[in-house]
């Protein structure tokens, strides 16, 4: 008995430390399996289908990769953070609320566990996304860091 206790905090610890690490890539998931499966039923098969939605799934990560590495008005970076972060709250409510339930009887708890477990997932999946800060940037302000330590420098003997 308590060995199953133990494997299953460590099994329960492992399904959310892997919620957390793929929770930015629910978007691409779910764009690549929409596409995926609309293109199954128009007739591609089950290969072409499976190439269609790795391709989407791949576009819309990288995409938004770049898009977050290039652009830098806080707004826009916001905006794609949010877009990200939508998929990974609704799965992280289905999968706190699923967890909850294995737990105890349905009710307010459940509820309330789900919507606590959405809300850091989002979090989460939001911090990975938008607070990423581009090479060029982090660059940026060290070559300014430094220029200023120069200055100052200089001021300082002179």
């Amino acid at each position: 008995m308590a060995i199953g206790i133990v494997l299953g905090v460590f099994g329960l610890g492992f399904i959310c430390w892997l919620l957390f690490t793929l929770a930015v890539y629910a978007l691409p998931f779910l764009a690549g399996l929409s596409v995926g499966l609309a293109a199954f039923h128009s007739g591609t098969g089950l290969i072409g289908a499976v190439v269609f939605g790795l391709l989407v799934a791949v576009a819309i990560l990288v995409l938004g990769q770049i898009v977050l590495t290039t652009v830098r008005t806080p707004l826009i970076r916001l905006i794609i953070g949010l877009v990200y972060a939508l998929p990974a709250t609704v799965a992280g409510y289905q999968l706190s609320f699923a967890l909850a339930g294995i737990s105890g009887p349905a009710g307010g708890w459940q509820q309330a566990f789900a919507v606590a477990g959405a809300i850091i997932v989002g979090v989460t999946a939001f911090a990975r996304m938008a607070l990423a800060i581009p090479p060029s940037a982090g660059q940026d302000s060290v070559e300014g860091a430094a220029q200023s330590a120069v200055d100052l420098r200089s001021h300082l003997r002179g």
